[in-house]
């Protein structure tokens, strides 16, 4: 399954408000990206058919197995990257932002041997 890079973030995103809170919702994820209402809504709706999340009648938002797979890849990229990039000397902030960028480009063969090289260590 191939999804946008936006969709990539919009999981990453509800993954991540799950670790902090027992429920997630569609005001939650736009607070968090500071995206709008209507944009989230959208974006959770492609989601929705894409069999990523689920919805109850209380507007709570989960992952779907496939989902929660997807966003943990997503999530354990950009920690990676973030951990090489500052091990590097960039700095945190700019580290941070890049790695966001690269975790949705990057193929597995590359990410892979970063993370065999960052386990070496």
């Amino acid at each position: 399954m191939a999804i946008q890079e936006s969709g990539e973030m919009y999981l990453e995103t509800i993954l991540i408000l799950t670790k902090k809170q027992p429920n997630v919702r569609a005001i939650d994820i736009s607070d968090y990206m500071g995206y709008s209402k209507p944009s989230v809504s959208r974006a959770m709706g492609l989601l929705k058919r894409e069999g990523l999340i689920t919805v109850d009648d209380s507007g709570y938002i989960s992952l779907t197995k496939a989902g929660k797979e997807l966003s943990s890849k997503i999530y354990e990229r950009h920690n990676v990257l973030t951990t090489l990039l500052v091990d590097l000397g960039v700095s945190e902030k700019t580290a941070l932002l890049d790695a966001c960028k690269l975790e949705h480009v990057i193929s597995d063969e590359t990410f892979f041997k970063i993370k065999q090289f960052i386990e070496k260590k």
